[in-house]
């Protein structure tokens, strides 16, 4: 086992990394769940236009904390 492999088990449990891959996950639920209420919205004649944006605005906050998360947990992988 060489010292490269003993950094990857460490970031393997490391509680920051498992932290961040944990919200990741919520988040990642999260925008789901909102693409899933705008659809439903959207769908309604007699939506609120202004809810409707504040979600789509909601969404993509969460796309772009997805991105941040990611760029976290894989800094190596050039964006």
């Amino acid at each position: 086992m060489s010292d490269n492999d003993d950094t990857m088990d460490d970031a393997i449990g490391n509680p920051d990394r498992v932290a961040l891959q944990q919200r990741l996950v919520e988040v990642t639920l999260e925008h789901r769940d909102l693409d899933t209420a705008i659809a439903r919205l959207a769908a309604d004649p007699a939506h609120d236009e202004l809810q409707l944006r504040r979600l789509k605005r909601r969404k993509l906050l969460l796309k772009d904390q997805m991105a941040r998360l990611s760029r976290q947990l894989d800094p190596d992988v050039l964006a």
